[in-house]
């Protein structure tokens, strides 16, 4: 399926049905990649799989030059990214009317593990004047706070990683089918050198393609912490981080567990182990459990006119 964002420029999405015996999806789930994915990843496709084996319709999305899609669209995508995500969620709105019963469309779900739950999580408190038709959101090993991440990030046990996701940012920036400008060029290397940190490809690309003065003004603008902390959230929100995540500290959802009386629907569920979207158990993918027994009773309660959210969520998600 093909997204338009205007200009030429297009968004890559595949769509994933539910199981068989499955009459009508509970749901569409809107589900996005971490930074650097796309629609083939394996945490990606392992959680479309169980959400489709549990009843719901899944739209895997490549992100702005990710992926199979990366010859559609000129540039790369960030932290937040309203302009992209808001023509997906008109295009899910369609499909979940197709999906659906006469006059009775599917719930609308996102989903993002790692940085595409920031993403989603953005655009829920972005456009307060035209929010998006989501039932309910999930969020997993996302960052909440982007600053803290990169100086994690930079940390001498985290080299290799850095090496290897800055790479790949750098292989999906040069292969964008209309290149990149000649001002570009010199930012990505003004001492013939490209990036060699996320802060530093933050600073030369992400920052100054989506408008942003300076790459403090970017982590400030896409972190969501603040305005959570305020409990800005109208979306039952689920999220799930691992107290041992290498790369995104949980210095941020611990704060916010402390303001959950003042997040009515935001569900916090925060084990001591799982890295980052690993949560590794016998069977399988723990965190894909929990995502998929919360999104099911949300839209059971919702089903039998109950409310999205509440206080025993956490509880009841953690079993």
């Amino acid at each position: 399926m093909l997204v338009s964002l205007g200009g030429g420029d297009q968004l890559l999405a595949r769509l994933d049905r539910p199981g068989e015996g499955q009459p009508r999806a509970l749901g569409l789930v809107l589900l996005l990649p971490g930074l650097g994915g796309d629609s083939e990843g394996i945490g990606l496709r392992r959680l479309a799989q169980a959400l489709c084996r549990a009843g719901f319709a899944v739209l895997r999305l490549n992100l702005r030059g990710a992926g199979a899609g990366r010859p559609l669209a000129r540039g790369t995508y960030a932290a937040r990214c309203d302009s992209d995500l808001l023509p997906v969620i008109a295009v899910c709105g369609e499909l979940a009317h197709r999906l659906g019963a006469p006059g009775a469309p599917l719930p609308l779900i996102g989903v993002g593990l790692s940085l595409g739950g920031t993403m989603l999580l953005n655009l829920a408190h972005g456009r307060p004047q035209d929010p998006p038709p989501l039932a309910a959101l999930v969020a997993v090993s996302s960052p909440l706070d982007l600053d803290p991440v990169c100086r994690r990030i930079e940390h001498p046990r985290n080299a290799l990683y850095q090496q290897w996701m800055v790479r790949r940012l750098l292989r999906q920036a040069l292969a964008d089918p209309h290149g990149l400008s000649p001002e570009e060029r010199q930012r990505l290397a003004p001492d013939g050198r490209g990036p060699r940190t996320l802060r530093q490809f933050d600073t030369r690309l992400t920052a100054p393609r989506w408008g942003w003065p300076s790459v403090e003004a970017y982590y400030a603008g896409a972190s969501p912490l603040p305005w959570l902390l305020r409990g800005g959230l109208s979306i039952p929100t689920l999220l799930v981080h691992a107290l041992d995540d290498p790369w995104v500290p949980a210095a941020g959802h611990l704060t916010l567990a402390g303001s959950l009386p003042a997040a009515q629907r935001l569900t916090l569920v925060l084990p001591a182990q799982g890295g980052h979207n690993g949560f590794h158990s016998p069977e399988g993918c723990w965190s894909d459990a929990v995502v998929v027994t919360w999104l099911t009773r949300q839209l059971a309660e919702r089903g039998t006119g109950g409310v999205l959210g509440g206080s025993d969520d956490a509880a009841a998600a953690s079993r």
